[in-house]
């Protein structure tokens, strides 16, 4: 188990470089098996889940090397399309395989995937697609078995709910199945765009892209690509929600303009303004950190909601943020029941919180956070007690830092080149 060691306020600011987008890097290694020739990706982060993934696509078949965050890798042949259980439970997207599987073979066996505890995430969306397109679904006591007779069909389809996941599963059956497919009520996150992006530039045919209907056209082969993944706006949001809690400069760069607008809007409730340029995104020094109210004195509130809204991923580090500015917030946690439960934690520091129910908190700051031992629940609920720890007094020791270290590449050196204090151990 690692953990790591956190003397908080030290840090001093700078600048870092964000790396690949974790949640296009994960669905794209899937979508790899949706073709026979060799798929090289730029800018791939080194993180746990994208090694949980390359160890799913070389227990299919797959041959690849991974250096310096290139990914070369190729799928000449598919075994067998069964997922081992173990790999299945390492992490959410191995469910993905399950078009690229379908396609290349017509069958797919996966297990229940593993993935972040922060509360229900439903796979009906994947179901549904895939069935609709074609495929035969039987369920055994712990796996779930597709199969088809010939390629899928296209058809018109429409989600109940816009699942990021369900989006890309139905975007790679649908890129090879026979006619065309009209989505409805898609997910538009960058990672999803970014993912269709790429199947375009192996020979796809979706249209759409960046809105929430999306139009593909089955094709009958796909080829290899080299295809730079977009720079991981998550991660580029949580390096400026440190700099916001500590008060402290920091210019992220390797960011997409477009990505952030709502980031943006969002510290402006936080009284802080961010510099957005091109390949960019700047937090200046010395502004005042104080909760800027809605018309007529009432206290905002800060939700989140599938894309352009602000992002799920970003609500932990933005609550954490928000206990270092004057005033009060209500944050909205919409779309997990769990994700709020570390604020418990953060409690526990000296932190001016009540917790309404598993969606809402309201946060009163400034106060000041005291150093503490935790354990790291989830991806993001761990990186918000790695900033919490950078803002306390004293030294605060972060247990289960494997979880944060599977969406956060480099994540030790980062914080180190921003003035921060923290060594990491294995234990």
């Amino acid at each position: 188990m690692e953990r790591l060691i956190v003397r908080g306020k030290c840090i001093t600011g700078g600048r870092i470089t964000v790396g690949g987008n974790k949640n296009a890097v994960l669905p794209m290694i899937a979508a790899t098996l949706l073709t026979d020739e060799e798929v090289v990706l730029e800018n791939v982060p080194d993180i746990r889940d994208v090694r949980s993934m390359l160890d799913i696509a070389a227990s299919l078949g797959a041959e690849y090397t991974f250096q310096g965050h290139r990914l070369r890798i190729r799928t000449k042949n598919i075994p067998s399309p069964s997922i081992d259980r173990v790999l299945c439970s390492r992490n959410r997207t191995s469910v993905l395989f399950a078009a690229p599987l379908i396609n290349r073979t017509g069958r797919a066996e996966i297990y229940p995937p593993g993935g972040d505890v922060i509360g229900r995430r439903r796979l009906d969306g994947h179901f549904y697609g895939l069935k609709t397109l074609g495929a035969d679904l039987t369920y055994t006591p712990t796996s779930y078995i597709f199969k088809t007779n010939g390629r899928l069909r296209g058809r018109e389809l429409f989600l109940d709910e816009c699942s990021v996941t369900a989006t890309e599963q139905i975007i790679m059956a649908a890129v090879m199945a026979e006619g065309t497919t009209m989505l409805l009520n898609a997910a538009a996150e960058p990672h999803v765009c970014d993912l269709a992006d790429m199947l375009n530039e192996m020979g796809g045919h979706i249209s759409g892209i960046g809105s929430n209907t999306l139009t593909i056209e089955g094709v009958d082969h796909l080829h290899g690509v080299v295809h730079e993944v977009t720079g991981d706006h998550i991660e580029a949001g949580s390096y400026l929600a440190l700099g916001a809690a500590a008060g402290v400069p920091v210019e992220v760069t390797g960011t997409a303009l477009r990505h952030h607008w709502m980031l943006r809007r969002v510290f402006q409730r936080l009284g802080l303004e961010l510099e957005l340029r091109p390949g960019a995104i700047l937090l200046p020094a010395g502004q005042e950190r104080r909760i800027v109210s809605d018309y007529g004195g009432h206290i905002p509130q800060i939700s989140d909601g599938p894309w352009p809204q602000y992002p799920s991923d970003m609500m932990s580090c933005t609550i954490v943020a928000a206990t270092q500015c004057a005033g009060a917030t209500l944050f909205f946690e919409k779309m997990f029941e769990s994700r709020i439960y570390f604020v418990d934690r953060l409690i526990d520091m000296g932190a001016n919180a009540i917790v309404c129910d598993p969606h809402r908190v309201l946060i009163n700051g400034p106060t000041p956070l005291y150093a503490q031992e935790m354990n790291s629940p989830d991806i993001r609920a761990g990186m918000a007690m790695v900033i919490a720890a950078i803002c306390a007094e004293g030294t605060s020791t972060i247990n289960k830092a494997d979880m944060i270290y599977r969406g956060y590449d480099n994540l030790v050196e980062k914080l180190t080149s921003l003035g921060a204090d923290v060594v990491a151990e294995t234990i």
